[in-house]
């Protein structure tokens, strides 16, 4: 199996996910540095189980994709080694053609190495885990966009958490956002159509809708599934064809793909939207390097990877981990500020919209009167009015 193993890994970058993961998506939580400083002795704080013992080595198994696409596993590497330490964790990267064979052999290799919990990122490695759980009775599993129905069996095993997230609000948010905004040619590029790409997409189109509702302006949408979490010569092409031909933002849904939005966006001087962290820093970056004139972040879709995991393993830490084994937490903004646009100054891009007026939108999903239907099946579109046009690109 072709793999890369037992590599730490601190870049600025990654160092810029975790604290804005963090500071968009408030928690009662504390910062990855905070964890990180107050691991030894977590155990015994009160309510603790008996016996427990503070962690000393964790495991990350990443997603296809790589541990610095500055997206999607570099936010959950973040929370790993933000929380233990550079000496204290590890990750595995699968290749891109990886089975559930190659996975379950990430995860012993992870074991056999020391990890006492192991993170593992994306739903592919539901068959996996089932076989991980039973193999490992004593390792502490958190899986990250994976569902019993992805795990395959009868209930959640006891020994596994779950995390899960309404991606769909999140795209709800960045969908009305932008379309508020008086954008009126967009896009959507997905990397691969796996549940939580689906979600993201199916709630932005639906807050164009909305937003296109309450303006009058009419929008159209290309959408388009690259199938791959990483930009290339050929999704770059398809790109630079959409913002020649008039598209204005895309929000760019799936691991590094971005990296093809990107590079064709600043060509036209065009826009992206970022996704699962607020990548405004990347744009800054190359303003300051002078790789851009701009910066074409206009936002970024967000959910608490940092977050969640850091919690997680405090849970663990703190001798808590019966509260929350064999459960799958989703999480939404019903739950707290577990998904949404970055607020912060400089992350803020719009023309017209306001922090205010999102807050007021955000505010509506988070009591019910606003409600974003979810779906995780690609075949199933949402409705939309006569103002909104998607183009569905195969």
């Amino acid at each position: 199996m072709k793999m890369i193993s037992r590599r730490n890994f601190m870049a600025v970058a990654g160092a810029a996910v975790a604290v804005s993961a963090l500071a968009a998506c408030g928690s009662s939580s504390s910062s990855s540095s905070t964890a990180a400083s107050t691991t030894t002795g977590a155990s015994s704080a009160a309510g603790s189980e008996a016996g427990a013992e503070a962690l000393t080595q964790v495991a990350l198994c990443c997603d296809t994709g790589t541990i610095d696409d500055e997206s999607f596993n570099q936010a959950c590497w973040a929370a790993v080694q933000g929380y233990m330490g550079e000496a204290n964790s590890e990750y595995y990267i699968p290749e891109a053609d990886a089975s559930d064979e190659d996975r379950e052999t990430m995860i012993r290799r992870a074991v056999n190495d020391g990890a006492q919990a192991v993170v593992c990122v994306g739903y592919l490695y539901g068959a996996s885990l089932a076989w991980a759980a039973e193999q490992y009775p004593d390792i502490k599993f958190i899986a990250i966009d994976v569902t019993q129905a992805d795990i395959g069996t009868d209930s959640i095993p006891a020994n596994c958490y779950c995390i899960t997230f309404k991606e769909e609000q999140a795209g709800y948010l960045a969908g009305y956002a932008i379309a508020k905004d008086g954008f009126t040619k967009l896009g959507f590029l997905g990397g691969m159509a796996v549940p939580a790409v689906i979600r993201y997409g199916y709630g932005y189109i639906q807050g164009i809708d909305a937003a296109a509702q309450e303006t009058g302006n009419a929008v159209e949408v290309n959408y388009f599934y690259g199938g791959q979490f990483y930009g290339d010569a050929n999704i770059t092409s398809r790109m630079e064809g959409w913002y020649t031909n008039g598209t204005e933002v895309v929000f760019a849904c799936g691991g590094g793909i971005y990296t093809s939005a990107l590079e064709a966006a600043v060509k036209s001087n065009g826009y992206v939207i970022g996704v699962d962290v607020d990548q405004n820093y990347i744009g800054v970056n190359g303003v300051a390097d002078g790789s851009y004139s701009y910066n074409p972040f206009i936002t970024s879709a967000m959910k608490g990877l940092t977050e969640s995991v850091t919690a997680a393993l405090g849970e663990i830490d703190a001798g808590n981990w019966s509260a929350i084994a064999g459960t799958n937490g989703n999480f939404g903004l019903e739950d707290g500020e577990y998904v949404g646009l970055p607020t912060a100054e400089d992350s803020w891009n719009f023309r017209t919209f306001t922090v205010e007026e999102y807050e007021a939108i955000k505010a509506k999903i988070a009591s019910g009167e606003v409600v974003v239907d979810n779906s995780s099946e690609d075949s199933v579109k949402p409705e939309t009015s006569d103002l909104v046009t998607v183009n569905y690109i195969q």
